[in-house]
């Protein structure tokens, strides 16, 4: 049944109908493959039980005619969504045994339309990093190495694990969050797709929050038409939350296949970055000659603010995020560790509880925020996002309909390789990615080809605010030109 697991959502949605196999045989040859792939480290949580009973039912379902838009699809969901009775982690030790009383409205939505949970899957730890080395529960291993060599590689990060699970053919589609480019960095890294809608898209309502005014969640998967599969289930209006954006949901699969013909697709020139490898400005080149020959029109477009991007978002994101997790103190649940008093049981329980990037972005969060230092960095960041959004809505109305950028500025690199003498070394990882969470648009990842040493590099579309569709017609061109590719199996 190993062949299940190579199906992409649209094949097994088809099969499931036709009767070809069932959800139960989906689902279990999903679980085979995830079993001998615990090397990978890409599931903290594996869920047999949920998804045999979730399975069965999808099938009872489909034999009267009652089948949901996901009915039967097997899928891992990042361990910052709050799963009803699953443990519920954010891959911290703070977290590590609380299992929440609810469900997390993306993923509730998910299994309103019949999609089977095969586990939760790792990522950075409260979904801070670029290379999921954070987590408490050790790194994911991608899938994918280097020609000729045994070095283990990061899958990207903070969404790794969602990552590696769809690029290893261990869920049909995953669920990831994107606050600076941990759903479009680690597709990049692994050959998959993922897509961070227009903020307000997605709910955030059960997600572990990290930077609120930043955060998004949004689908990994291996083909375009089947990220926007998983988005028009996972989108919608949430009352809950009161950053969710009221607007139809349009039927995101019927904008893969169509023609962009007349399409106006801006390259900013200042994504062009000292020392960008020539394989990567070679793809992006490549990238656009595709889009032109589509019937697409390439005009060069200038974004001023983006070196200003980076330090920006590195201080209103560990603001956010210091914020955030002052409510993790040992009081009300998760890790509590005893001290003389209520102080001191605060500074164990944290000391103790968060890893070393959590406590590095607190204690900066913490300090931007202070008196004296509030106007001088956060009020300061803030105004420059606001001219990163002026940017691109100034391209926008002059009738640009898409960016093109690339996705990341090398492949994956190794465990370890980066970030460990200086952590600024990873942070430039986001430096393409950051600005569309700056300035709350939609952006896609779509695998444009392989490096020298055959790993999978990725181009980035970003898109109008609410206007997904428009890279879904895109990605798919990039896709269908690069053709599909995936890792050859070593675990």
């Amino acid at each position: 049944m190993a062949e299940l697991t190579a199906l992409t959502i649209a094949e097994a949605r088809d099969g499931l109908k036709k009767k070809s196999f069932s959800a139960a045989e989906l689902a279990d040859a999903h679980l085979a493959a995830m079993e001998k792939a615990r090397a990978l480290n890409a599931y903290v949580q594996e869920t047999p039980e949920r998804a045999h009973a979730m399975a069965k039912a999808s099938d009872a379902r489909i034999a009267t005619g009652k089948a949901g838009a996901l009915e039967g699809i097997p899928l891992a969901i990042k361990d910052m969504f709050c799963t009803e009775g699953v443990r519920t982690t954010a891959s911290s030790r703070i977290l590590e045994n609380f299992v929440p009383t609810y469900e997390s409205t993306v993923s509730a939505q998910l299994w309103r339309d019949g999609a089977v949970l095969l586990g939760k899957t790792n990522n950075d730890e409260f979904a801070m990093g670029s290379s999921n080395e954070t987590s408490y529960f050790g790194p994911v291993t991608s899938p994918w190495r280097r020609k000729g060599a045994n070095t283990k590689l990061v899958p990207g990060g903070s969404s790794g694990g969602s990552a590696a699970a769809v690029a290893a053919n261990l869920a049909l589609g995953a669920t990831g969050t994107d606050t600076g480019g941990s759903i479009r960095q680690p597709a990049a890294f692994t050959g998959t797709v993922g897509i961070k809608p227009t903020y307000g898209r997605c709910s955030r309502w059960g997600i572990v929050a990290f930077a609120s005014s930043l955060d998004q969640a949004g689908p990994f998967a291996k083909t375009t038409r089947d990220a926007a599969i998983l988005l028009r289930s996972m989108a919608g209006h949430d009352p809950k939350d009161t950053t969710s954006v009221d607007r139809a949901v349009p039927d995101y699969e019927a904008a893969v296949g169509k023609s962009v013909k007349g399409m106006k697709i801006g390259i900013p020139k200042e994504y062009r970055v000292d020392g960008m490898p020539p394989e990567i400005e070679k793809m992006w080149e490549q990238g656009a000659s595709w889009l032109k020959a589509a019937g697409a029109e390439i005009v060069e477009v200038s974004l001023p603010h983006t070196k200003y991007a980076l330090p920006a978002y590195y201080i209103v994101n560990p603001a956010e995020a210091s914020s955030n997790l002052a409510r993790y103190d040992g009081v009300r649940y998760g890790l509590r560790v005893p001290g003389r008093d209520v102080i001191e049981m605060y500074e164990k329980t944290r000391a103790e509880g968060f890893g070393p990037e959590v406590r590095r972005r607190v204690m900066i969060g913490t300090y931007v925020l202070s008196a004296g230092y509030y106007d001088a960095y956060y009020l300061r960041a803030q105004k420059v996002r606001t001219l990163i959004k002026k940017d691109f809505e100034d391209c926008f109305k002059a009738g640009v309909h898409a960016m093109l950028t690339p996705a990341t500025p090398s492949a994956a690199f190794g465990i370890g390789e980066k970030g460990k003498a200086d952590p600024v070394e990873m942070y430039l990882n986001d430096v393409f990615t950051v600005t569309v969470n700056m300035a709350g648009l939609p952006g896609i990842v779509v695998p444009a080809g392989l490096d020298g040493q055959g790993l999978p590099l990725g181009l980035q579309l970003i898109g109008r605010p609410f206007d997904e569709e428009a890279i879904f017609s895109l990605g798919e061109i990039i896709e269908k030109a690069a053709g599909r590719f995936s890792a050859p199996k070593w675990w």
